[in-house]
């Protein structure tokens, strides 16, 4: 497994923050690349995406196809491409800010219509690249850069957000536990359907969360059982829990557009198109 979790590597400078928590999702995702090969899934079908900001480095650090997207279009250029080749896996990977704020209506609506896509939301609570402002989903009274006396909105909560959109995997992990977070990566992969992961990642620079995480995260006994009772798991605030949050099977928009039609592999030549345009127009 090591052998191959190297080759997933890239020669290019990491240029991430000593004990950033990038390096966990990193890692863990190389881990969970190499059991989804031996599960079958070859890394010639899978592809992979990202926005702006320090997550969006981790593109460069993988050795594996893909695309390096707009702030905030990462989800909407997987979903593209998904779209176009069901075959595919299509994974992408979000900092908070460019998730809930730029990206947010492309999420939203991913999650409504159950694309067939993942996105690993990076959530370090900050606009880590920029220097460190408030995003979205910042806790109400945090002090940084752009809000020294604190910020006053309040956040929204990621995992209940999807939830109401209609997400059907929804899950949470941590940097600092490797292997939950290899497991819920392999996991929201293989899930046919709308798979959101947040994963909780500290910035050292502008939001060390280490010891504030390493105190109040707990991981679920079980999934819950409703929607309504993983928005309460979700939104508590006295314990961090990770894990499954939701998980469901339903049709994926691909499934309900065209069925099996895969318009990569079953696509019409040049010419083909332009006898059907004439014989439509009635040109001969």
């Amino acid at each position: 497994m090591w052998y191959k979790i190297v080759k997933l590597g890239t020669n290019i400078e990491n240029t991430w923050c000593l004990g950033c928590g990038n390096f966990g999702i990193l890692n863990a995702f190389k881990k969970a690349i190499v059991e989804l090969e031996e599960k079958g899934i070859s890394q010639n079908n899978i592809l992979i995406a990202s926005g702006i900001g320090c997550s969006a480095k981790i593109f460069d650090y993988l050795n594996l196809s893909g695309i390096y997207s707009l702030h905030g279009r990462d989800l909407a250029t997987i979903e593209g491409i998904k779209f176009a080749n069901p075959n595919l896996k299509t994974i992408t990977f979000s900092g908070d800010g460019n998730a809930m704020g730029e990206g947010l209506t492309h999420l939203l609506f991913a999650a409504k219509r159950n694309a067939d896509v993942t996105i690993i939301m990076h959530n370090n609570g900050v606009y880590a690249l920029t220097t460190g402002q408030y995003t979205p989903i910042t806790e109400r009274g945090w002090k940084g850069p752009s809000t020294p006396k604190g910020s006053v909105e309040e956040p929204f909560n990621a995992i209940s957000l999807v939830l109401e959109a209609g997400a059907t995997f929804v899950a949470r992990s941590y940097t600092a536990k490797i292997q939950h977070l290899t497991d819920m990566m392999v996991q929201a992969i293989e899930h046919k359907g709308f798979s959101f992961l947040e994963v909780l990642q500290p910035c050292v620079s502008y939001n060390n969360t280490y010891k504030l995480y390493n105190e109040i995260v707990e991981e679920l006994d079980d999934i819950p059982k409703s929607i309504e009772e993983a928005k309460l798991y979700a939104k508590n605030k006295d314990k961090l829990f990770i894990g499954i949050f939701y998980r469901t099977e339903k049709p994926t928009f691909c499934e309900l557009l065209y069925g099996d039609h895969n318009p990569v592999e079953k696509r019409q030549y040049r010419e083909e198109r332009i006898n059907k345009i004439k014989k439509i127009l009635n040109i001969k």
